[in-house]
């Protein structure tokens, strides 16, 4: 299959960071289509041949497992090519629509790499120059708006030019293989569907906890914060995952038509449920990993008076049959005591414990970084004789021993996907909205509250306030288990 991929902001942080070491890896597992073209665009000009040895250079700021060896990154490079374009400017999309046409490719995908603000201008233009036909996807990155009025208008303008099928809102966190397996151990299995509902599950938390700061990012993180970079997308994206009823069949819209309703079915929030389940909170300076590292108002680009969070805890309910009354909590941050994503399945205690230690309930640890696998905590009997006492064990799968392939990262994944055209991990414009529809109580509720985030220690798990939320109920966060 021939296509061509135009990324947008050809020589930005995510291009050289992120994609071009993901589409070499897809062409190193031969997995990227033979016959296709790999355009960067960006503002400077450049020649192919010097595009070609700025990504050179970039690779070797990767981990040295992916870095090409000189024979490789030349083959690789034949399919690199470089155009400048002031993206303001219509006739210089009608270059890059020649471009295209010239070889009319069966698949042209369009990947905005770009700042936000530029998605409504990008848009427009290619949709003005006809860079729009059927054969045509454009993929747009996070965050999609700074708030639900912005998405909403990224979203109109992104349907005046493409079909919801031609644009695919990418969510990376979909593509990490533990992720895309939540769909196999729910939907593949028989296990566990039984217990997939409210008698049998206590409490469900999802943590994507990182124990960096925001590095060179300051002045983006700080028009952001931990709820629009992390909550809004990643966090409620698993939820839904975790929470959707079986769809009828495999396809896109049948497990986005899934997704979206638990998303409807969230709780909403009111100013006076903000105040009691959600904790904001913000790192001050301290150690991580056994190092000094300063606090978020320390950091590089970031006003000394920010009130930004860098971490941010709720609880939720999912208001239909299957979750009625079972919490689900939320919680991420910034320079925390490890870097660690799971989600956590608390099932109930037995209802009547007949031996010493049965009281402990058993849990379904689904772990998403560092490694991803899965791990299901029981109890059993100690074998020492003493047959009645009982102590926890667990059955730990790794995936990566377990199927003794490499696995394929998050956006190699995304990117082989938007080019064969599988939507199924691609975000929805209704699903998009909708979560910001029911984070902007939370916004609204910050920007009237006077106190701002609670501080917390780098290198501790958050403000204090996070566990003393959790223990309303009578739980604790798992790693204080």
């Amino acid at each position: 299959m021939s296509f061509d991929l135009v990324l947008f902001g050809g020589t930005g942080d995510l291009t050289w960071r992120k994609l071009m070491p993901a589409l070499f890896q897809a062409w190193r597992h031969g997995k990227l289509p033979a016959g296709g073209r790999i355009l960067a665009v960006a503002r400077d000009e450049r020649t192919d041949a010097q595009y070609r040895e700025f990504i050179r250079d970039k690779f070797n700021a990767v981990e040295e497992a992916k870095q090409p060896s000189g024979e490789e990154f030349d083959r690789f490079a034949e399919l690199l090519h470089y155009r400048a374009m002031d993206l303001s400017k219509a006739e210089h999309y009608a270059g890059l629509k020649q471009w295209l046409d010239a070889r009319g490719a069966e698949t042209v995908v369009l990947f905005l790499a770009t700042s936000p603000h530029l998605f409504t201008e990008i848009c427009s233009q290619l949709g003005s120059a006809h860079i729009n036909g059927p054969q045509v996807r454009v993929v747009l990155e996070k965050p999609l708006g700074h708030d639900l009025p912005s998405a909403q208008e990224i979203n109109q303008v992104v349907r005046a030019s493409f079909t919801e099928r031609q644009a695919l809102r990418i969510d990376h966190y979909l593509g990490k293989p533990a992720v895309q397996n939540l769909s196999a151990l729910r939907f593949g299995n028989a296990l566990f569907e039984p217990l997939w509902r409210r008698e049998s599950i206590a409490n469900i938390q999802i943590t994507l906890a990182e124990s960096i700061g925001v590095g060179t990012r300051g002045d983006f993180y700080d028009r952001t914060g931990a709820l629009r970079d992390m909550v809004q997308n990643h966090a409620l994206q698993l939820l839904t995952m975790i929470a959707m009823e079986p769809p009828p069949t495999g396809d896109a819209d049948a497990i986005r038509d899934e997704k979206l309703k638990v998303l409807k079915s969230l709780r909403p929030f009111t100013p006076q449920s903000v105040l009691r389940d959600v904790v904001r909170g913000q790192y001050k300076a301290g150690s991580v990993g056994g190092s000094a590292v300063p606090g978020y108002t320390e950091e590089v680009k970031v006003p000394q008076d920010s009130r930004t969070e860098t971490f941010v805890a709720l609880r939720t309910e999912i208001q239909n049959w299957r979750w009625a009354g079972v919490p689900f909590y939320l919680r991420t941050g910034k320079r925390l005591m490890a870097r660690d994503a799971q989600i956590v399945v608390n099932f109930r205690p037995v209802p009547h414990p007949i031996f010493p230690g049965a009281g402990r309930a058993n849990k379904l640890v689904i772990k998403l970084q560092p490694e991803d696998g899965l791990e299901l905590h029981l109890m059993a009997a100690k074998g020492t004789g003493q047959s009645d006492l009982l102590a926890p064990v667990k059955l730990d799968l790794d995936f990566d021993k377990a199927f003794h392939t490499e696995r394929v990262g998050a956006y190699e994944r995304l990117l082989l996907d938007a080019i064969a055209g599988r939507l199924n991990l691609f975000v929805r414009s209704d699903e998009q909205e909708q979560a910001w529809r029911w984070v902007m109580p939370i916004l609204q509720a910050w920007e009237q509250d006077e106190e701002g985030p609670r501080t917390y220690t780098a290198g501790s798990w958050g403000p204090p306030a996070s566990s003393a939320m959790i223990a309303r109920d009578g739980f604790v966060w798992d790693e204080e288990q």
